[in-house]
């Protein structure tokens, strides 16, 4: 039997193909190509831009170029985050480059080729999500096919619309509903290109005592439809939830579809959870969106396919309308939007565009059975058997209570709660970048960590060691939360207590605290004490980062409010708060009294420049008069002192920082061994130890470092004495000229020649 004949593929297909394989393996290797005809290409016309000089590049080097501005200056494999770009991504991307060749081809034979591409995908978009006897509108933007759907209910309500425009809505004005829930902007949005007054938007309050605080008040909503028909308005359309943006809950669509079949409105579904229809078995409140009459589907994010739109299922039974409102074209050209999804559907095939919905689905159960053994962690999740989203946020209900107070928190509590959860999902996202997690922030619950793997997991390629490396480290990052929200007020009660700190009460801060060093001075104008300050604050920080502690010293946000002030970290189980504000006052004031210090001897050392200048200029003129004018002039005053040599002596001048005053070096040199041997012992050093890996700020017993009960403050005091001690034996030296010379002989301290290096001991030893 003959087989039957194989037929021969495009070559202009295979070399597509071929082409977008090498393009992405350039783009994704991070490797540069070699920069071979750059000196070929040089700019001859000023007038014309770099790169279209010439006879033109090569596709390597322009995909070269595109590789630079994608990854930039970032050298590190490592530190990309793109989106995993499997085989369905690849076709998917492939579907571009085909539309575009597709799109040259004959009119009829296009004709044909786009209404079987989007007759295809629109039917089997229907079958995956159990929307019956629908059509499909495709669109870049995810807000686009609403506006459309607008447009065609518009079109139903008013019939001269498209005759009459904007004059017919002015007697009967329509009105949009949309849940206080909905993504922020989109009913703004509809307004303006809709070329609606604001006033056409209603937003319906969520459920403030039964149901789900973020679930659409389905009685409040249908006391505003009726206002609104008494007040002579029309009620268009009613935008619901199958999964909110925020927190994934879903509206109750059974009961608002009855609702807007009462009062003649168009219902309209968005939402995560719709990927969960193409399951065996969805939650019935999900179910109940196949009856609305258009939704909203995102398969990209869902299925980690880049760049393919998104897809609005509706149904209506007049094309006449749909024509007029834009869901449907007669243009071949605009239905191969369709092209990159009917590729990947078809390389996906049934099971696995199951299966990449049902393992993000899994999941989430699987991160919110173990958020349940947590402690200090509230969940908010619609449907804990069923939900794909999943919400969660510390809080300190439950935390432990020992070892530290919260009296008197609750000020400004929601504040410090969602500084903390925040730098919690900040936490989680940077150290386990593969879970996708991101931070929200709720309207009741306040901010909060959601992890929505519908939406990212596809794409992040995240897998069940994930999830348990995401629990792995919220366990660990948990008990630094409760101890840091159980010091906070202990550290504002100890910095209130010191007359040199100020505290500064910054709520968004997610740490301990924020304090400042105020210096004792107060006579000095606002400017010069700010300037002041700065400075102070400023060399209290670095001293405070050198420290050997575990915890983190930092000058605070970039764009903070707040300025020149000590803003400390996360605290741990064996905080000696107290200690620490110790440490913090004493390194600060230190560095004050080392400022003033310096300040006065500038003022010290700039009046003893001024007294030496006047002594030596003294000095000259006592030599002259003794020397006479003839041993000044050169040729004259060799002569002289050939035949009556003068016994001058230069007489030196040492400068007493103690004292501020000038004092001769003669009696300097002749007890300058004795003096060698009182400084030659080492400085004394602080007599307690710190043990090897223990740190500071660390209760006795309270922790596994904490070896000894040596106090940081002793030790800096200690080293501070020390450098004291360094410089008071520089001064006492400048000083002993003038105490010693009562003990030695006359004619030793009469002595105006300096000793011989070699002869220092024996002239000591001499006196002794």
């Amino acid at each position: 039997m003959d087989k039957p004949p194989v037929k021969m593929m495009d070559p202009t297909l295979a070399e597509m193909g071929n082409h977008l394989s090498d393009a992405m393996n350039i783009l994704e290797s991070g490797k540069l190509v070699s920069e071979e005809g750059k000196e070929r290409r040089k700019l001859s016309w000023k007038d014309i831009p770099g790169p279209l000089q010439g006879d033109g590049q090569d596709v390597v080097s322009i995909l070269q170029l595109v590789q630079n501005l994608m990854h930039g200056d970032d050298d590190q494999q490592g530190h990309r985050r793109m989106q995993y770009v499997g085989e369905q991504g690849h076709m998917a991307l492939l579907g571009h480059s085909l539309a575009a060749y597709i799109s040259v081809l004959e009119r009829e034979r296009l004709r044909k080729l786009t209404t079987r591409i989007l007759s295809d995908t629109t039917l089997w978009l229907c079958r995956l999500f159990k929307y019956e006897n629908g059509s499909a509108y495709y669109h870049e933007d995810d807000r686009e096919g609403l506006l459309k759907v607008c447009r065609l209910v518009i079109n139903t309500h008013y019939e001269e619309y498209a005759t009459e425009g904007f004059t017919v809505l002015s007697s009967k004005h329509p009105v949009i509903y949309q849940s206080a829930a909905c993504r922020p902007g989109l009913g703004q949005h509809l307004c303006s290109q809709l070329g609606l007054p604001l006033s056409s938007l209603c937003i319906v309050p969520c459920n403030t005592m039964f149901g789900s605080l973020h679930q659409m008040d389905v009685a409040l909503l249908d006391k505003l439809i009726k206002d609104d028909r008494e007040s002579g308005k029309v009620p268009l359309l009613l935008i619901a939830n199958a999964g909110t943006p925020g927190a994934g809950h879903t509206d109750k669509l059974s009961r608002l579809k009855e609702l807007c079949a009462q009062y003649d409105m168009w219902l309209h579904v968005e939402g995560v959870n719709l990927a969960t229809l193409a399951l065996g078995q969805a939650s019935s409140t999900v179910t109940a969106a196949t009856k609305c009459d258009s939704m909203t589907l995102t398969p990209g994010p869902w299925l980690g396919l880049p760049a393919v739109p998104a897809v609005t299922l509706y149904r209506h039974e007049d094309p006449a309308l749909s024509l007029a409102a834009g869901l449907t074209s007669s243009q071949p050209v605009e239905k191969l939007r369709a092209l990159p999804l009917w590729l990947s559907l078809q390389y996906l095939g049934h099971d696995g565009i199951v299966e990449r919905i049902k393992h993000a689905s899994q999941l989430s159960q699987q991160l919110l059975e173990h958020l349940k053994t947590l402690a200090s962690i509230k969940t908010s999740v619609d449907d804990e058997l069923n939900s794909p989203v999943v919400v969660f946020r510390f809080s300190q209900d439950s935390a432990p209570s020992s070892g530290g107070s919260v009296e008197g928190y609750f000020a400004g509590e929601r504040d410090i709660l969602d500084a903390l959860n925040r730098w919690l999902g900040e936490q989680l996202a940077q150290q386990v970048p593969l879970s996708g997690v991101d931070v929200v922030e709720l309207e009741d619950e306040g901010t909060c960590v959601r992890f929505s793997p519908l939406m990212t997991a596809a794409a992040l390629g995240t897998q069940e060691n994930d999830v348990a490396a995401l629990v792995e480290k919220l366990g660990e990052i948990i008990p630094v939360l409760s101890c840091t929200l159980r010091f906070r007020q202990d550290f504002k009660d100890e910095v209130l207590q010191q007359t040199l700190l100020s505290y500064i009460d910054d709520l968004s801060w997610p740490g301990l605290g924020v304090v400042r060093y105020e210096p004792r001075n107060t006579d000095l104008d606002e400017e010069k004490r700010q300037q002041r300050v700065e400075k102070i604050n400023s060399e209290l920080l670095k001293k405070l980062m050198e420290l050997d502690t575990d915890l983190e010293f930092s000058g605070g946000p970039e764009f903070g409010e707040e300025t020149n002030c000590i803003f400390i970290g996360m605290a741990t189980e064996d905080l000696d708060v107290t200690e620490l504000v110790e440490t913090i006052g004493s390194v600060g004031r230190d560095i004050e009294e080392s400022g003033k210090l310096f300040e006065n001897m500038t003022e010290v050392v700039r009046r003893g420049i001024q007294e030496a200048e006047l002594q030596l200029q003294k000095a000259n003129e006592e030599k002259l008069m003794e020397e006479g004018v003839l041993r000044q002039i050169p040729l004259v005053g060799s002569v002289l002192n050939w035949f009556s040599p003068v016994q001058a002596s230069v007489k030196g001048r040492t400068f007493n920082l103690a004292e501020g005053c000038l004092d001769s070096t003669e009696p300097v040199y002749s007890i300058k061994a004795q003096m060698n041997k009182e400084a030659s012992p080492d400085s004394p050093k602080s007599s307690t130890k710190r043990f090897p890996g223990q740190k500071l700020f660390r209760r006795h017993g309270a922790g596994s470092d904490s070896i000894s009960d040596t106090s940081s403050v002793s030790q800096l005091e200690e080293s501070f004495r020390e450098t004291a001690h360094v410089q008071a034996t520089d001064a006492d030296e400048a000083e002993v000229p003038q105490e010693l010379p009562a003990h030695i002989p006359e004619e030793t301290a009469s002595s105006d020649q300096r000793v011989p290096e070699g002869q220092e001991t024996e002239s000591v030893e001499t006196l002794r």
